[in-house]
């Protein structure tokens, strides 16, 4: 596959946005950012992968704010306005699996299980939120909830050390995605969730996949597959987007420039006519 870096500045209109992971309910979740990014954004697709409320922790405790909201609210206009939205739910809320496989549209939402997007190159990518390829999740749930009250408690601890870093004038930065990156056995296994979602990918004859799950934001070429992971909005705070020549793109919002919206980019590559 012949990728190229695509140096282009960020754009506000896309062909596309991926979002996945945003655990509305949950403290956490960095709701501002988010509002602000769809604010500033229009897309004819937009694919929300997984994740986007936390059904597992709104069992156990309530917690919705304005932000929370005001992003419910930004996403049924765009809806309103003209944007094709996909719902594909992950395992925090799977709860809306149940209606599946069942087509329904609410709002001028569409639920999926996976979906097929083509790019303006003419590009497939299979876009799903992922869990199913995590082992931990698909063949032991009570271990799942135990790690993810462990990764609850990291976010407190990080929650704590970016009030320290906002006192001292300091920008934000993901203290939970640093210690995820200096445990061995987590780098492992996100090489291995890498590698499972990519063959199934192959297996499908598309030429790349589209996903969320271990907020781990990316895109890297997998022995001729595109694996996207387009990160989440407790860590990373990240999205996916195509631009209308059919390039994608990975933006980064947690150095988002308040004043005019802008965000900085992670990664961009452009797929050349007849690649």
């Amino acid at each position: 596959m012949n990728v190229i870096l695509n140096d282009r500045p960020a754009s506000a209109s896309y062909r596309a946005v991926f979002l996945s992971d945003v655990h509305l309910g949950t403290r956490d979740c960095r709701a501002d950012l988010l509002a602000e990014f769809l604010r500033n954004v229009t897309c004819q697709r937009l694919y929300l992968v997984g994740d986007i409320i936390d059904g597992w922790k709104l069992k156990r405790s309530w917690f919705w704010n304005a932000h929370h909201d005001d992003v419910v609210n930004l996403i049924l206009r765009m809806g309103r306005t003209g944007t094709e939205i996909f719902y594909i739910p992950g395992n925090h809320d799977e709860i809306f699996r149940r209606l599946l496989p069942h087509r329904l549209e609410v709002a001028g939402i569409r639920l999926c299980g996976q979906v097929e997007h083509v790019t303006a190159s003419g590009k497939r990518f299979l876009v799903l939120h992922g869990d199913e390829f995590d082992s931990v999740v698909r063949y032991a749930p009570f271990l799942a909830m135990l790690g993810d009250r462990a990764y609850t408690v990291a976010l407190v601890v990080n929650r704590w050390f970016n009030q320290v870093r906002r006192r001292l004038g300091l920008p934000y930065r993901s203290l939970s995605q640093w210690l995820k990156r200096q445990v061995k056995g987590a780098l492992m296994a996100i090489d291995r969730f890498e590698t499972a979602v990519a063959d199934e990918a192959r297996r499908r004859g598309v030429d790349g996949v589209i996903c969320g799950h271990i907020h781990h934001a990316v895109i890297k070429d997998l022995d001729g597959i595109l694996y996207m992971n387009d990160g989440d909005w407790v860590e990373s705070c990240s999205a996916l987007v195509e631009h209308h020549d059919g390039s994608m793109e990975l933006l980064d919002m947690t150095d988002v420039r308040r004043r005019t919206g802008a965000p900085s980019r992670l990664a961009s590559f452009l797929f050349p006519a007849g690649a």
